[in-house]
């Protein structure tokens, strides 16, 4: 059975966001960064080489594949923000128009930029669907 391409690295959390650019991609990533941390209380981990990650499930489908992932994290990709939200969005509606501009697709927030978006709104999605997480599946921190 094939293993999960992106798995938790020991690369530096710290280094990875001070080298991503353009400058206003690092400042939205340092602010996703502490709300991240303040929402699940966890800390970060890398996973692969561009993926910020908090905690860790596993999962198991009734194919039999199992694995883990991350309960929620974040990649500063070139064209949008990307935020991890596992159990997708169907019990956020209130919350994604409060948030503001952005697209969603199954469980990937996609946020062009921080600037204008209600982040209150953003930091309950993420506290919210961890919490939610971890009532589903086997999880811990590291």
């Amino acid at each position: 059975m094939a293993e999960n391409k992106t798995r938790p690295t020991r690369k530096s959390v710290a280094k990875f966001i001070a080298g991503i650019e353009p400058t206003r991609r690092r400042e939205d990533a340092e602010t996703l960064l502490a709300m991240m941390k303040r929402a699940t209380g966890m800390e970060p981990v890398m996973w692969g080489d561009s993926i910020v990650g908090f905690g860790r499930y596993h999962y198991k489908y009734d194919s039999g594949r199992e694995g883990e992932f991350f309960l929620t994290g974040f990649s500063p990709r070139k064209a949008a923000m990307t935020v991890y939200v596992m159990p997708g969005f169907k019990q956020y509606a209130a919350e994604l128009k409060r948030l503001g501009k952005q697209r969603h697709s199954v469980s990937c927030l996609y946020l062009t930029k921080l600037d204008g978006l209600d982040l209150t709104a953003l930091e309950t999605i993420i506290a919210d669907s961890v919490r939610r997480m971890k009532d589903m599946y086997e999880w811990w921190e590291k």
